[in-house]
C-alpha cells in the first residue's frame, strides 16, 4: 500500500465520520453541541496540520548539518571544470 493510498484512506475515514456526526446521517440522536463542535473540525484540522508542518520545517532547518567536506569537494570540481573549459577555448 502506497503512502497516497494510506493518506486517502485516512482522510476518507475521518471525512465519513465527520459527515455522520455533522449531518446526523444515521439518526444517532446526538446532542446539538456535538454537531456544533464537529462542523468546524476540518478547519481546525487544517490549521493544526499547517502548524505541525511549519514546526517540522523549522526544526529541520535549525538542525540541518553543514557539509564542509562536500563544499570543498564541489569547489575543487568547479575549479577543475573551469580549467578544462579554458583549455577547450571557452572564455569566461
Amino acid at each position: 500500500m502506497t503512502k497516497l493510498v494510506e493518506w486517502l484512506l485516512g482522510v476518507s475515514l475521518v471525512g465519513a465520520a465527520w459527515a455522520l456526526v455533522s449531518f446526523d446521517l444515521l439518526d444517532l440522536s446526538l446532542p446539538q453541541t456535538y454537531r456544533e463542535v464537529a462542523w468546524p473540525m476540518p478547519l481546525y484540522l487544517l490549521v493544526s496540520f499547517g502548524c505541525f508542518s511549519l514546526a517540522t520545517v523549522g526544526y529541520r532547518v535549525a538542525t540541518f548539518n553543514d557539509c564542509d567536506e562536500a563544499a570543498k569537494e564541489l569547489m575543487e570540481q568547479i575549479k577543475e571544470a573551469k580549467e578544462d573549459l579554458r583549455k577547450r577555448g571557452l572564455k569566461m
